[in-house]
């Protein structure tokens, strides 16, 4: 985790939604999230697959068109920029996505994915002076000059994601989203990638959104955590703090679900999510996870709000906030 001061947020989502037509009716990929990540800072976003993570992390560069709500940007809503102002303002936006392979095009070498983004914006000055900063940019991120006529098949694929990463720090970003940029490769190449991104994090003063399935990788990078089910944000907490006194019942149980060895015989076994998915396409008012949450009451046939437990830690169960658990616990 970065220790960068901050200076307010640099990237807010107010009521996010994005609605998806099917033959079926409305599918509420994401509906009313609210969010802020501070400048110089790294929120991540977890859940299981399906619930919106990489949605929320395209609504917030405005790559798809939001259904209702906000993104502000230093301030400025993107949901109101023009054309050509939101192309200027994408040289402060950007993503690294999940597979450094297919979002590589086959046919340009290193040195030429790295200068389109420079070529597209025109910046970057004559091919010399491009090339120059192509260079400069492939020992950032840790490429050798060598390389630099490479194609992506030739590379492996924590090369590839280090060319991803390059294209994205061409225009000298503020505002990263990172989504899954670690999933597809081996563990020992994950390592190298994170500690890449968390130096250039704290040389480049940049902000992330780190969206991940994977609980050891968002605790180790992230300073804020946000835990998403079926389109909405149920949690969000510094940390430290979700992994020691998680609130929602599903976050307990995402954690639950997290491998442990069992050292001594007779530990009791962690308790299993029961119950049907609710549909998210034309979902019921009310809770999404009422229909498999252990602890549901009335109340939770109604919209819930997001209640804050404590400084900065907001959960969206008034049941469970009004008497959250006492006993820490570490994964």
């Amino acid at each position: 985790m970065t220790a960068l001061a901050t200076d307010g947020p640099l990237v807010e989502a107010a009521g996010l939604a994005k609605f998806f037509k099917t033959p079926m009716g409305l599918l509420h990929a994401v509906d009313g999230v609210d969010l802020q990540v501070a400048r110089g800072r790294t929120l991540g976003v977890v859940g299981e697959s399906g619930c919106g993570k990489s949605t929320l992390g395209r609504l917030l560069l405005r790559l798809i068109e939001p259904s209702a709500g906000r993104v502000l940007f230093r301030g400025e809503d993107l949901t109101t920029f023009s054309r050509r102002r939101l192309r200027h303002a994408r040289r402060r936006l950007q993503i690294i996505f999940q597979d450094p392979y297919s979002s590589l095009n086959p046919r340009m070498s290193v040195g030429e994915l790295i200068a389109e983004p420079l070529i597209v914006h025109r910046l970057g000055g004559s091919a010399a002076d491009r090339g120059r900063r192509v260079s400069r940019l492939m020992d950032l991120v840790g490429l050798a000059d060598r390389l630099v006529n490479a194609y992506p098949h030739e590379l492996d694929g924590g090369r590839r994601q280090r060319v991803g990463i390059a294209r994205a720090l061409s225009l000298e970003p503020e505002f990263l989203v990172l989504d899954e940029p670690v999933s597809a490769l081996d563990v020992s190449i994950q390592a190298q990638i994170l500690n890449l991104l968390m130096d250039l994090q704290e040389e480049l003063s940049l902000t992330y959104v780190f969206i991940t399935h994977n609980l050891a990788v968002v605790r180790h990078i992230s300073d804020e955590i946000a835990v998403m089910y079926l389109g909405r944000c149920v949690e969000r907490a510094p940390a430290k703090e979700l992994f020691s006194r998680p609130t929602h019942p599903y976050a307990q149980a995402l954690l639950d679900a997290v491998p442990r060895p069992r050292l001594r015989r007779g530990e009791p076994k962690k308790p299993v999510i029961r119950g049907e998915l609710t549909s998210p396409i034309d979902p019921p008012p009310g809770c999404r996870f009422a229909a498999r949450c252990p602890r549901r009451v009335p109340e939770c046939s109604a919209d819930p709000p997001q209640i804050e437990i404590s400084p900065g830690h907001f959960c969206a169960c008034p049941p469970a906030a009004a008497s959250p658990p006492k006993n820490l616990r570490q994964p």
